[in-house]
């Protein structure tokens, strides 16, 4: 039985985790959550998966999660990002999977993996901020970083077994989400609302507004660099609006191998707390004649800059993607509270990219410092286009 952690439990990807964990109690354990603020949520899971520890944001939070709990000397209750790092590195878990939104969630990966524990990542921003760190960090502790995105876990599954001089591109697709076939002028119009239906994955509003952008595939661009070793050169993007393959590779010899399946982020959490092995789940099975045809198509980069800029920060390297990443974090929560545009969110980026001083190999200390500085500088620009 394995001993499970998740990092971010009420989010959408640790709703779907502890899914999969309640369907398969023979297989599966918790011993540890962290969540933020929805303690109403955070209370039914400790109530039916009764872990032995818990984080949450702050100290106020801890008080009134502690004083709803009816069992109140069963669970131990952490808060702020001690209590995060805590949970992250509790000693009897044998996974944690890393699910918390954003660049929150790169400090308490780090610490898991330093404490030995192996990874299912969920957190994409992990691997954009610091993958050169990370997978060094991974090596060194020994500790085996499985994908849970989609896109990363279907190229994990197609390169299993295969020699890594055989694989010539990495292709990530993308559903193009709800603006795939908007003009320019029409996205000039578009409201948060609209931005928020996506066609085929149900989200967080943070990574469907990132998949309306185009962002969301930038950063997965620069991820999957890190996973699997390859150059920003060897990693293509095709918008395949039907979210039925999930990605594929090439090989040298012009051999292509595609991963299929339904849109549901259960497949890829059941792979990554599994692996190697597979289990039977209850979700309905893929119908291809049902599905009908698979179109494939060039993504429009003068359209949706966002994929472009998150290709020039990768390629650039240092700390320019850390920069990329906080400056659409900070500019997508002012879209959230409708202080600026959907069309804005790439202007905004580029803006702070372009007055960004890159710093080449950087320390876990200066990646968290560009971290904070694009922060400022993003919120400086936003206040002065309002």
């Amino acid at each position: 039985m394995k001993k499970i952690t998740i990092l971010g439990s009420t989010g959408s990807i640790g709703c779907s985790a502890l899914d999969v964990i309640g369907k398969n109690p023979e297989r599966f354990q918790v011993v540890a959550l962290a969540a933020g603020k929805n303690i109403a949520l955070l209370k039914k899971q400790i109530e039916r998966f009764k872990p032995k520890v818990v984080a949450v944001s702050t100290k106020e939070t801890a008080l009134k999660l502690r004083y709803s709990l009816t069992n109140k000397d069963k669970v131990k209750i952490f808060y702020d990002k001690e209590g995060l790092k805590e949970i992250a590195s509790f000693p009897s878990a044998d996974v944690v999977i890393s699910a918390i939104s954003g660049s929150a969630g790169l400090i308490p990966t780090i610490a898991a993996i330093e404490a030995g524990k192996d990874i299912a990542l969920a957190n994409k921003e992990t691997m954009v901020m610091a993958g050169e760190i990370v997978t060094g960090r991974a090596i060194k502790k020994r500790v085996k970083i499985i994908p849970v995105d989609s896109e990363h876990s279907a190229i994990f599954q197609c390169l299993e077994g295969q020699k890594s001089k055989n694989l010539r591109r990495i292709i990530l697709t993308a559903s193009g989400g709800p603006f795939l076939n908007f003009t320019g002028n029409e996205l000039k119009k578009v409201s948060l609302s609209q931005t928020l239906r996506h066609p085929n994955w149900k989200m967080g509003k943070k990574v469907t507004i990132d998949s309306a952008s185009m962002m969301n595939k930038g950063l997965e661009v620069i991820e999957a660099k890190w996973f699997f070793n390859v150059d920003f050169s060897h990693i293509d993007v095709l918008i395949h609006p039907q979210s039925i393959v999930h990605s594929m590779v090439e090989f040298v010899d012009g051999a292509f191998l595609a991963q299929m399946g339904i849109p549901d982020m259960k497949l890829p959490i059941a792979y990554a707390l599994t692996y190697p092995e597979r289990i039977i789940n209850d979700l309905p099975s893929l119908n291809l004649v049902k599905t009908g045809n698979l179109e494939f198509r060039n993504p429009d980069i003068k359209k949706f800059p966002c994929l472009g800029l998150a290709y020039a920060a990768g390629i650039c390297g240092g700390t320019a993607p850390v920069v990329l990443n906080a400056a659409d974090e900070i500019a997508v929560a002012a879209f959230m509270e409708k202080k600026v545009r959907f069309i804005d969110l790439p202007k905004i980026i580029e803006t702070v990219l372009d007055v960004h001083n890159s710093i080449n190999t950087p320390s876990l200390e200066d990646i968290l410092q560009a971290d904070l500085w694009a922060r400022r500088e993003t919120s400086r620009i936003i206040e002065r286009i309002m």
